[in-house]
């Protein structure tokens, strides 16, 4: 079992930046890829970004590219998604995901965090 837990969610104002942190805890020693998710109130989650286990491959959204970035530090078993030019429209939940291998749909990944709020004020 792996267990994860977001933080870094917020209030911020359209063109501002937040850095989300995923920690990873329980069979951390497993390598597992790392996705981040997102979904606005009425919507369906959606992919944002993953990384490799060992942070050589990563893959984003388009409407993300340039402006978030998904990183680790397997050290501290922790996740992040460092995110800039923020736009009304990110607004949403943003969950993190463990899987064995970098994938790119919510079912294919294996733990899930409770996720935290981000909010973009125009």
């Amino acid at each position: 079992q792996v267990q994860l837990v977001e933080s870094g969610g917020g209030l911020v104002q359209a063109g501002g930046s937040l850095r989300l942190s995923c920690a990873a805890s329980g069979r951390t020693s497993s390598s597992y890829a790392m996705g981040w998710f997102r979904q606005a109130p009425g919507k369906e989650r959606q992919f944002v970004a993953t990384i490799s286990w060992s942070g050589s491959n990563t893959y984003y959204r388009d409407s993300v590219k340039g402006r978030f970035t998904i990183s680790r530090d397997n050290a501290k078993n922790t996740v992040y998604l460092q995110m800039n030019s923020l736009k009304p429209e990110d607004t949403a939940v943003y969950y993190c995901a463990a899987a064995r291998t970098v994938v790119f749909h919510q079912w294919e990944y294996d733990y899930w965090g409770q996720g935290t709020q981000v909010t973009v004020s125009s």
